[in-house]
This record gives structure tokens, sequence and C-alpha cells, in this order.
């Protein structure tokens, strides 16, 4: 047996390390985001050099104004968000949760654990969702991106619930007997049964699931389908269609998209983006989507992911046996019943904690591969076509031309603008 008084000193050792995480992350990224709304107050009244012949003062001080707006929005969520960590941690939160739904339910059969990570994400859902309405109805609205409205947001809200319930418990029930039943080894079924679920819903997701938020519609014969269907053959790839989605009903922003995969593949494009964009600009800004394709990004961003979470799940199937485990986040572990889902959902909101002091080397490695598509984008459009498309996107979405360079290199999985479009247009 393992020695009790070992045992209390790990989890003695957990608690700091998790308290001190928990602080040092929030330290941290309070002190990011200072700097980004100071930065970028301080450079509010004046374009930076390269762009006061291609960008209007108002607009800037809109973009300036509209990410000072949201980034002091992220610091409540930020605070807000590790005192609920700390409550269902160290405070006991999810000990009690537990506590209550074993009295409730007569015992911690599979339906108990379930019940404990649905009520974990149902009370989670309901503490975030008045800074989400804020976020939509009043940022949003005042900046007059916010185009939903309360019954259409309502309903979102309903399908994404009902949603998240057929496919979540599901694989949760299928994750949760894995571990009681498939041996010491159950990480690796589990895993399997995760990159699974992951492909599934990649073929699913542009057939089933998007359908039922957006109308799409496929791209009408005209000067656009040309382009993009010449481009297409230029560049030698191959889609299962062309499709317009009707994203101006919830939002101004605009946007373009590759979906499915392998012979799935389909292409999208939203309206606001198509009234937005000439013909020439939206082929350019379609090249570079396709030279994520011919990098190969997306298929290594998928491996680095299936990779990083067999890590993950080997990790857990140790820390899943381990008493300290449960007793250093401030759980009492179940001595009659089963601690999978305990496990899983300890693990699941502590890891991120960890993840984000790595957080510049993948926002890095993005914004490299954004160079590299932009750079087979002018290789088979034009450069300075998909220069005027990202300054249009830049300007309709109120994106600052001067972000803090330190917290670009935490945030930013695409290049600011100024780095950008140095490189598309040279000196």
């Amino acid at each position: 047996m393992p020695d009790p008084s070992s045992s209390s000193e790990l989890a003695a050792g957990l608690t700091f390390g998790f308290a001190l995480a928990l602080m040092a992350g929030l330290l941290l990224r309070f002190w990011l985001v200072s700097r980004q709304i100071r930065h970028v107050a301080r450079h509010r009244g004046e374009l930076p050099a390269g762009f006061a012949n291609t960008v209007s003062l108002s607009a800037h001080q809109k973009a300036a104004d509209y990410t000072i707006a949201k980034t002091r929005l992220g610091l409540l969520e930020l605070a807000l968000g590790a005192g609920v960590l700390l409550c269902w941690t160290l405070l006991g939160g999810i000990s009690a949760l537990n506590s209550f739904l074993l009295s409730a339910l007569g015992g911690g059969g599979m339906v108990q654990q379930l019940a404990v990570l649905a009520s974990f994400a149902v009370i989670s859902a309901l503490l975030d969702l008045p800074l989400g309405l804020y976020q939509t109805f009043s940022v949003e609205q005042t900046f007059g991106f916010n185009k939903t409205t309360p019954k259409l947001w309502l309903l979102d809200f309903v399908k994404s619930s009902l949603l998240g319930a057929l496919i979540g418990l599901p694989i949760a029930a299928l994750i949760l007997w894995l571990m009681g039943a498939a041996g010491a080894q159950w990480w690796i079924w589990a895993w399997g049964t995760w990159v699974g679920f992951n492909l599934l819903l990649l073929w699913a997701l542009p057939t089933f699931i998007a359908p039922l938020f957006n109308k799409f519609t496929a791209l009408e014969d005209g000067a656009i389908k040309t382009q993009v269907t010449a481009l297409m053959a230029r560049c030698g790839f191959a889609a299962k269609g062309l499709f317009v989605m009707d994203g101006s009903k919830r939002s101004a922003h605009g946007n373009a998209y590759f979906t499915g995969f392998g012979s799935a593949k389909r292409v999208v494009f939203y309206d606001t983006l198509l009234a937005k964009l000439s013909p020439d600009e939206i082929a350019a800004v379609l090249a570079h989507e396709l030279g994520h394709f011919k990098h190969r990004h997306l298929s290594r961003r998928m491996l680095l992911l299936f990779g990083t979470s067999l890590l993950a799940f080997a990790m857990l199937g140790w820390l899943a046996n381990q008493s300290w485990f449960y007793a250093g986040l401030g759980v009492t572990p179940n001595l009659d019943a089963p601690n999978d889902a305990l496990a899983l959902l300890l693990f699941m909101i502590s890891a991120p904690l960890l993840s984000f002091f790595i957080s510049p080397v993948f926002s890095a490695m993005s914004r490299r591969d954004e160079f590299q598509a932009d750079a087979y984008a002018v290789a088979h459009t034009s450069g300075q076509d998909l220069a005027t498309a990202l300054l249009k996107l830049y300007e309709d979405n109120a994106s600052t031309l001067t972000p803090d360079p330190v917290y670009v290199r935490f945030y930013y999985s695409h290049p600011p603008a100024s780095e950008r479009l140095a490189r598309l247009l040279g000196p």
C-alpha cells in the first residue's frame, strides 16, 4: 500500500503547485492584457506608418476602441474564471457536487458519473452566460457587428445545448466505460476513441451539424465563381462544392474557410465577405486558404493535436490511480464508487494552467504557417489583391493595426497587419 505520509506530502505539493500556477498564470495574463490596452490606447490618435493612404483615422480609432472594449471584458473574464476554478477545486465545489449526486442517485454507477460531468458542464455554461450575453448584445452591438436577435440567440443556445448533450454524453459514457473495463491500458483505447470521434466530427460538421445553424447555398455563376474555379484548377485542388453561408444574420464580420476532409472538402464563403471584396480579392483570400492545404498545415496541426492528446491520456491514465491527485485538487475520492468522472474532470480543468505557458510556441508556429500561406497566395494570384483584401477585412472587422508586440507573441495566431502587409507589398 502507498505510504500515507508520502501521499499527503504529494497532495500538499500538488495543492501548492496548482495554486502557484493559477496565480502566476493569472498575473501573467493580467500583465499581457494591461499591456495590450495601454499600447492600443497610446497609438489610437495616429495611424501607423504605411497606412496613412489606405486606412482612415476614424476606422483606426474604431478598431482601437473595439479592441480595448473586448480586452477590458477579457480582464473581467480572467478574474471570474480564476475565481470559479478555485471554487471548483481547492474550495471543494467538485467534491460537494459529487457527494450530492452520490446521495441523490443512490450510488456511483455510470448514471451518477455522467451526472457529475453533465452538471459541471451546465453550471459552467450558466456562469459564462452573463458575460457572453454582454459581449454579444453590448460590445458587439455598440460597434455595429451584432446582427443576431434575442430570439435567434436563444434558438442557437437551445440547439447547441441539445447537440452538446447528444454528442457529448455518449462519448463521455464510452470513455468512462473504457476506464472501468479496459484494464490498466484503458487510456490507449480511450485515446483511439477520441481520435475516431474527432475524425467523425470533421466529416459530419459540414453535412449535418453546420446546416442546423446556418443556411448554405451553392455559389451562383458569375465573376466570383469563374475566378475561384480557375484558381482551384491552376492549383490542382478539388472540392465537393462552393457554398455561401448566411453569416450576416448573426454578425457583420466576414470570413471564408474550408471544411470537411478528403473528397468531402468544401469551400464556404460568408455572404458578408462576398459583399465586401472584389472577385480578384476573393480569389486571393481563397489562394491563401489553399496554401494551408498545399503546405499540409492542417494535417500537421491535426497530427500534433493527436500526439499531444496521446501524452495527455497517458498522464491521465497514471494520475487517475493516485489518491493524492484528487486530494491535492480539493476533491475527496470515492471509496466505494469509481472515481473516473472525477479524474476526467480534474484533468480537463487543470491541464490548461500549464499549457498557457507554452502557448507562445504554438502561436509562433501558427504565424509562420500564415506567412507561408500568404506566399503561396502571392505565387498564384496577386499580392496586391491579397493586401487590399486583408486591409478591407482588418477595417471591417475592426482589427487593431497597433497591437502590443508581447501580447502578439502569446495570443496572435495570425501575424499583425503591419508585419503581414510588409511581406506582401515589400519595401
